[in-house]
């Protein structure tokens, strides 16, 4: 598989899911987020939006740029306290439902990917 292949792969994990909070907040947070856990201010579902407005532009950065081996390696290594968190927050602290380990999902398929982008980006 191709650089910029696995690129894209990496950026439609940020479309898939920032997508999903920036047109749907209130449902991410219906499905994601434990009742215990949400708020009825009217600023959460914003702040959600917020949250995947960003997740598009990383995704656009992770499509457009031009990966190397040492990009895919920061990447992956910027992933893993992305683990911790959901860890912490489903197990821990429970506040996502199983739902939310989609972001546990997303990550996995991210370093995935980052794995493979490092090995064809020293093939090329």
């Amino acid at each position: 598989m191709s650089v910029r292949k696995i690129q894209f792969l990496l950026a439609s994990v940020f479309f898939v899911l920032g997508g999903w909070c920036l047109v749907a907040p209130q449902s991410v947070l219906d499905l994601t987020v434990t009742p215990a856990y949400r708020g009825d201010d009217p600023v959460v579902p914003i702040l959600v939006g917020c949250f995947g407005a960003q997740a598009l532009l990383s995704g656009l950065f992770a499509a457009f740029s031009r990966f190397t081996r040492a990009t895919f390696l920061a990447y992956g290594i910027a992933l893993l306290p992305f683990f911790v968190f959901n860890y912490w927050f489903f197990v821990v602290e429970p506040m996502l439902t199983w739902i939310g380990l989609l972001d546990a999902l997303g990550n996995a398929v991210m370093l995935g990917l980052c794995v493979l982008g490092w090995r064809a980006a020293g093939r090329e």
